[in-house]
């Protein structure tokens, strides 16, 4: 399988059509409110390098009466992500979403980089009796694209 490669020039165009559309949205009346922080364990490939153990960290937070999950997170990126979940809060959901990352690439010190990664992720949502666990897979496109594999817990920072 070839790798996906996306320059960063479109990256970049990509990323400035999400903030003018964000902008543009209709603002609704109720604003996200804090849902709980978790954690992800899993599998990680870069292209071109070995397979590796991943941790990531996750705050979550949702719009009352919606779907839509705002979710900043850090693995080896910093990350913000939205998630729409197709079924209502409480039921077993998968769920669609996408971001944008910042991807530190290290090589020599003075060859350390910053660049725009695009995430596309999707996964199934199980609700527990305080918490939330999920399994999901993830791809970021940049300079160094990856999948991922990862199992989670987000822990209820409201009941």
């Amino acid at each position: 399988m070839l790798p996906l490669r996306i320059s960063s020039s479109v990256i970049r165009a990509i990323a400035a059509l999400l903030i003018l559309l964000a902008m543009a949205a209709p603002r609704p009346a109720a604003a996200y409110g804090f849902e709980g922080v978790g954690g992800k364990l899993g599998y990680a490939s870069a292209e071109d390098l070995n397979g590796t153990a991943a941790l990531s960290v996750h705050a979550e937070f949702e719009q009352t009466e919606s779907r839509l999950h705002l979710l900043p997170n850090m693995t080896y990126w910093r990350n913000l992500d939205v998630y729409y979940h197709f079924n209502p809060e409480g039921t077993m959901t998968p769920y669609l979403g996408g971001g944008l990352g910042l991807n530190f690439l290290h090589g020599d010190r003075r060859e350390a980089s910053t660049e725009l990664g695009m995430n596309l992720v999707g996964g199934l949502r199980f609700p527990g009796n305080a918490n939330h666990y999920f399994l999901e897979g993830r791809y970021t496109a940049s300079t160094v694209s990856q999948a991922m594999v990862m199992a989670g817990v987000t822990f209820s920072g409201t009941r």
